[in-house]
């Protein structure tokens, strides 16, 4: 049920948190029934899953020959190389492809590498309905990804070794053609002094790029090793209680949610006292299905009587058959008041001021609020509602004189009598007029 417009215009700043708990607390049975469901859903989906393991191979990673991408150095990572881009390397097509022709299979698993902070150590891990298959795919992926990490070693230890020695080549030939130079070139001329210094420069190079091919050719090629194997898991990593079960009250919380916002918001029947002050925004003056005391009703007339500006009140029930046929004592209070049930074509213009009579469960807000608009427009102002369910009330005559006029009261069996001076006649009962009318 919606809150009308005038009451949304009339409502204090800050009262929006109260209205969505205030809604929640209305359509408990409903949320708390879609959180059932979610839940419940959440356990079948476990039980339907498939189980899956996963094996983890934990690889140490360590420096070729110095020449590795550097890594930039910071709290998650101090290590000289880059693990992050060993960790694409592993998960890389290259490898993918090795561990298939490795496993003799068509497309193996996908693998997850993750790099533990300030450490040199990679974790590939496999995840498969197998425990065995997953083993042998993750220990298959980091064997792949070593493999392939000493191949790409060897290939551009090969590619420098092929440069620096087409460099000393290409040093030598000069340091011939100086050595040439100088035995043609007197002794003591100029031109013999350069030709001696450039021979120098040359032998320092030749001597240099020795060494630098020497040790290319000792450097031993270690692109890490396996500190420890994936063995077949004995527990299966998924499905996960926690994740399916909260995943599941999660979402039928909200599913129980939105549609307790959808169910408020078509609903506008009327079930309780409260309803009708929310969605019409009428004072209700009590309720005959929750208050029957005595004490009760003599304040309810009381109150009419106070609120009532004029002397003339007049009585509309929602709906108009609300009214029941048992009788009970009048309440007498001394009060210059007539009341108007609506029969006589002049009751809506005599009327100083009207109560409404609403039967809960019965009728719905725009009925209301339709009555309730159809009386400000003849200016007729509303003193309040009484609500009632199975105790509606009945306007009953006075038989005995009374010295003054007095306010009939609203009963707990569910009916109102009325002991009133009218302007002319006494008016006689509802019930017994539509008896007569029949």
């Amino acid at each position: 049920m919606s809150p009308s417009p005038d009451l949304q215009a009339r409502r204090p700043p800050g009262a929006d948190l109260d209205e969505h708990l205030s809604l929640l607390r209305r359509r408990w049975l409903l949320l708390v029934g879609c959180v059932v469901v979610g839940g419940t859903a959440g356990l079948a989906l476990m039980r339907a899953t498939p189980p899956a393991y996963t094996a983890i191979t934990q690889v140490l990673v360590t420096s070729v020959d110095g020449q590795d991408q550097g890594n930039q150095v910071s709290n998650r990572q101090r290590e000289p190389l880059n693990l992050d881009t060993e960790a694409q390397i592993a998960q890389s097509a290259v490898v993918s492809a090795r561990v298939a022709q490795t496993l003799r299979i068509t497309a193996p698993r996908p693998v997850e590498v993750s790099v533990p902070p300030n450490s040199a150590v990679l974790w590939i891990s496999v995840t498969d309905t197998d425990p065995v298959a997953a083993a042998a795919q993750s220990r298959a992926y980091a064997d792949a990804y070593l493999a392939n990490r000493r191949e790409s070693a060897k290939a551009a230890m090969a590619e420098r070794q092929q440069a620096v020695l087409a460099k000393l080549k290409q040093v030598d030939t000069g340091l011939d053609a100086a050595i040439k130079e100088v035995g043609r070139l007197p002794k003591g001329s100029a031109e013999h002094a350069i030709a001696t210094q450039r021979q120098s420069v040359l032998n320092r190079q030749a001597a240099s790029l020795t060494l630098k091919y020497d040790a290319l050719r000792t450097i031993a090629v270690t692109p890490g090793s396996v500190i420890s194997e994936a063995l077949p898991p004995t527990r299966p990593s998924s499905p996960s209680l926690p994740l399916f079960l909260g995943t599941g009250l999660m979402a039928g919380l909200l599913l129980g949610a939105a549609a307790a916002y959808t169910r408020d918001r078509l609903d506008t029947r009327l079930r309780t006292a409260a309803d009708v002050e929310r969605l019409t925004g009428l004072p209700v003056l009590t309720d005959l299905s929750a208050s029957r005391e005595h004490g009760v009703l003599h304040e309810l007339a009381c109150a009419v009587v106070a609120a009532c500006p004029g002397q003339r009140l007049l009585i509309r029930s929602l709906p108009p058959d609300l009214y029941a046929s048992s009788l009970a004592e009048p309440l007498a209070i001394s009060a210059p008041l007539s009341v108007l049930d609506g029969s006589d074509v002049r009751d809506l213009a005599r009327a100083d001021a009207a109560l409404l009579l609403v039967g809960l469960g019965r009728v719905s807000a725009p009925e209301v609020t339709a009555a309730a608009r159809h009386l400000e427009r003849h200016d007729v102002p509303i003193v309040g509602v009484v609500t009632a369910t199975d105790a509606v009330p009945e306007f009953v005559p006075l038989l005995e004189p009374r010295t003054h006029t007095s306010l009939g009261k609203l009963v707990a069996t569910g009916e109102l009598e009325v002991s009133l001076a009218a302007e002319t006649t006494p008016m006689p009962s509802f019930h017994h007029r539509q008896r007569k009318q029949t």
